[in-house]
């Protein structure tokens, strides 16, 4: 996926008067454009990988808010924010199941031969380049914190 791709879909949105889709690929464009600048000034490009940890980053936002959201009742927020993820989720790379997950988790800590809860960081710094993208962080370290407890 390109930033020319999220442009083109953008502007189907505005021709489909999709509001939240609209909202949400200008707000993704400008995190990427933002990410652009951090990474390099006006001259960089954005690569597909870039493009992905910024989706990641945004699904990541988004998640968050929705459970910040609950937690001060605020339902009409919260349900703006899972429209908006959903859209998010399209962009995103195709996700471990479960199982593959566990399966990733065994092998960093053979690879690591971490056997205790102390050694949890050392199996996540194996373990996270092996799934980056593929699922969440959060997801594996409770699987690793359940596998070393």
């Amino acid at each position: 996926m390109t930033k020319q791709d999220l442009q083109t879909q953008l502007t189907q949105a505005i021709k489909d008067q999709d509001e939240t889709r609209k909202s949400t690929l200008r707000m993704l464009l400008s995190a990427i454009s933002y990410f652009e600048i951090q990474k390099g000034g006006a001259g960089y490009t954005a690569s597909s990988e870039d493009i992905e940890t910024v989706v990641q980053s945004e699904v990541k936002k988004h998640k968050d808010s929705i459970e910040q959201y609950r937690m001060a009742k605020r339902e009409d927020l919260a349900s703006k924010e899972e429209a908006e993820l959903k859209i998010l989720n399209q962009f995103m790379p195709e996700q471990l199941s479960e199982e593959e997950l566990v399966k990733f988790v065994d092998e960093a800590i053979a690879k690591t031969g971490a056997k205790e809860k102390s050694q949890m960081g050392l199996v996540m710094s194996a373990l996270m380049p092996m799934i980056k993208g593929k699922a969440d962080g959060q997801a594996a370290s409770k699987i690793v914190l359940a596998k070393l407890g």
